[in-house]
């Protein structure tokens, strides 16, 4: 396979001293690689494939491949589509964006190879996949995600987003936060994966840039939908459906189920707002094995970070904050916890879709 060859041609992304970024002159380069502008759509196909392909992204940039470097490394190839312009600049603005960044909660990039049409960036391996895969349509033989290692990876991925908005100078605007772009190691440490669509943040006294909307649908900040104004608040919209996706179980899309089920955000609208029903938001798979109070506060940081109103969002530092309180506070299945976790929660009556 041609990804292979061009292995032994990879170029070392240079090291970088410091977290900024000089403005300048990589403001300059991403912003003339803006793409062109298409309709937000869902996401396609599932991740699957068969052979050396790991993941199928379906309406993304490309494939990822599993392979191995000469040292034995095992390394994730992306091979982005050959869509001309478009993918060159995906692969320039990703190129650009990992070279430049380097933190626990973000993918690292190994090196990269460009060679006539073939664009590839070769990551680090992460062996549990995406964390979509462990949270939508889990197989029997599969083990669920437990409690804690949902809230340890919403923890991480806040880690990763809160790095980008205050530490990076200029702020970087991620503008693709979903479920299938948070990976997971062998030890479910979340990392942020492709940063084809990252922007450069406002600067200055400046309150948003102005860009093509891009992103997916579901995951996308409405106000930034309509108007085109983009700034990290819309990242935090997007980190507010993750969340409510890592609690529920369910996608922010989901076609296959009722009409009135198929928005994730429109159907958990009447639980988020009801103290009472907050209960029945809980993925069935959990059991019943979580802590109540820690329930409710993620409510808390959902229904904030979905604020119709941007400026009324919290940051991505206050967010990691209160996560950090809910982490320290870890769900414990003993004895003297019987009543967490005795026997799964009864579901409710009107969401006939659920099942034990």
């Amino acid at each position: 396979m041609s990804c292979f060859a061009c292995g032994s041609r990879l170029k070392d992304p240079p090291r970088r001293s410091g977290h900024s970024m000089r403005s300048r002159s990589l403001s300059g380069i991403v912003d003339s690689l803006e793409t062109e502008k298409r309709a937000l759509s869902p996401d396609g196909e599932r991740s699957g494939g068969s052979g050396a392909c790991e993941f199928d992204r379906g309406r993304g940039f490309g494939r990822v491949y599993k392979g191995y470097l000469e040292s034995g490394q095992v390394v994730a190839i992306k091979q982005l589509n050959r869509e001309g312009v478009q993918g060159s600049r995906e692969f320039l603005v990703e190129c650009l964006m990992l070279i430049m960044l380097h933190h626990p909660n973000l993918v690292t990039l190994i090196g990269y190879c460009a060679e006539g049409e073939e664009r590839l960036l070769v990551y680090e391996y992460m062996s549990q996949g995406s964390l979509e895969g462990h949270l939508f349509d889990v197989p029997p033989n599969k083990e669920p995600l437990d409690w804690n290692t949902r809230i340890k990876i919403a923890l991480g991925a806040a880690k990763g987003l809160t790095y980008l908005h205050d530490t990076v100078n200029p702020p970087v605007i991620y503008r693709d936060l979903k479920s299938s772009n948070i990976l997971l190691d062998d030890d479910f440490n979340p990392k942020l994966s492709d940063f084809g669509l990252a922007k450069l943040g406002p600067v200055g006294d400046n309150t948003h840039v102005l860009t093509r909307v891009m992103g997916t649908y579901g995951y996308c900040a409405p106000d930034y939908a309509m108007s085109g104004k983009l700034n990290v608040k819309s990242d935090v919209y997007s980190f507010g459906v993750v969340l409510l996706e890592i609690i529920t179980g369910r996608q922010a899309v989901d076609f296959s189920k009722e009409f009135d089920e198929q928005k994730l955000i429109e159907w958990s609208r009447p639980f988020l707002n009801d103290r009472r029903r907050i209960i029945q938001l809980a993925d069935p798979l959990l059991q019943g094995c979580f802590p109540r109070r820690a329930l409710y506060k993620l409510a808390v940081i959902i229904s904030l970070c979905l604020h119709g109103k941007p400026h009324l969002r919290p940051t991505m530092r206050d967010v990691t904050a209160a996560l950090d309180h809910v982490a320290s506070q870890p769900y414990i299945s003993d004895a003297n916890r019987k009543n967490y976790c005795s026997t799964p929660l009864p579901l409710p009556p009107n969401i006939p879709t659920w099942s034990h």
